[in-house]
């Protein structure tokens, strides 16, 4: 970890760069747009428009948004004293990238086609360099652990053809990779993000399996170590009905996210609203770096403002594209800021 005094250039930038993020503004301006193309047209007067202009149809709008987000990925790594902070924020990707090719490894098998077209450039690791560890049997050559999982998940996938449990071999990578590459930072506020991101995929977990009758045991073995909520305190929660929930989490923050729950409510309503709370929650606990001028957690702050943005965009275009009812659509936006 470099000294936190090498953070004030760091900061400083982040602070200017906050100039490229869109305005909520914008975003509403985007949801009275009765079509995809006028929804477009307002976000080509953002730095989006850079992006736009390269797009062949208004439906590959998602590649302007991961080319912004690369955008900001590169940026940030030439000036960041640490640069694994950036890589915390990218490691999602790697593993995206890496069950994609899984899967197209599956579809082939059973003649079907190949797709490559479904990875991104934003993970850590080069595309192409993924795809010949992956295909040439090489994982050996692959960091963060991928070396013993990949062999795992195929081993698992090809005996019971059980994706959930090929899938979680392949997350358990990247929550162990964000807790230690946080410990090795050593840096406070980040870790505090960590262990919030670990809590709230954990829940998210057991609201899925508990829709399948699963008991406590088999319901630990899904979960991922390193969050502030122990997972011996967890896994009761699996054979509970979900309205109790909040209660029982009642004394950690995170426990409010659960509160509104009701009995009865749909459960696909009831999961699409804990991940956008989950995610407001998540850009709260980052918040408090903030307020520190020689704060590490700027870093991830800002990324992680940038990810909402993206995932934002993505609601708002979809939306409007299928013409969702626009008070729907305001909704599902996360906070920015």
């Amino acid at each position: 970890m470099a000294p936190k005094e090498r953070y004030g250039y760091a900061v400083a930038r982040l602070r200017a760069l906050e100039n490229r993020l869109l305005d909520e503004s914008v975003l509403q301006r985007m949801i009275d747009c009765d079509t995809l193309e006028a929804a477009l047209k307002v976000l080509g007067e953002t730095p989006y428009s850079a992006w736009l202009m390269e797009l062949k149809s208004p439906l590959e709008f998602d590649r302007a948004i991961e080319a912004e987000l690369h955008h900001s990925y590169t940026e940030i790594e030439t000036f960041v004293p640490d640069g694994e902070l950036v890589g915390l924020l990218r490691l999602v990707y790697d593993v995206h990238n890496v069950k994609t090719l899984l899967k197209s490894q599956f579809l082939t098998a059973q003649g079907e086609k190949r797709r490559l077209d479904l990875l991104t450039s934003l993970g850590t690791i080069d595309t192409d360099r993924l795809i010949l560890a992956i295909e040439g049997e090489e994982y050996w050559e692959l960091p963060y652990g991928f070396n013993q999982a990949i062999p795992e998940a195929l081993a698992v996938w090809e005996q019971t053809h059980n994706a959930l449990a090929a899938e979680k071999i392949l997350d358990g990578v990247y929550f162990k990779a964000l807790r230690e590459l946080s410990a090795k930072l050593g840096m406070e506020q980040v870790e505090k993000w960590v262990r919030a991101r670990i809590d709230g995929e954990n829940l998210k977990t057991l609201l899925r399996l508990s829709r399948i009758d699963m008991d406590h045991g088999t319901a630990a073995s899904f979960l991922h170590e390193g969050g502030s909520l122990p997972i011996n305190r967890l896994t009761p929660l699996v054979t509970e009905p979900v309205e109790n929930w909040g209660r029982l989490l009642a004394f950690a923050d995170i426990g409010a996210l659960l509160a509104p729950f009701s009995e009865g409510e749909s459960f696909n309503s009831l999961l699409v609203q804990y991940e956008k709370e989950l995610d407001n929650f998540i850009t709260g606990v980052i918040a408090e770096s903030r307020f520190g001028a020689f704060e590490p957690g700027n870093v991830v702050r800002y990324l992680w403002t940038k990810e909402i943005e993206a995932k934002n965009l993505r609601v708002v275009l979809v939306s409007v594209a299928n013409g969702v009812e626009k008070d729907a659509i305001r909704g599902l936006l996360r906070n920015v800021r």
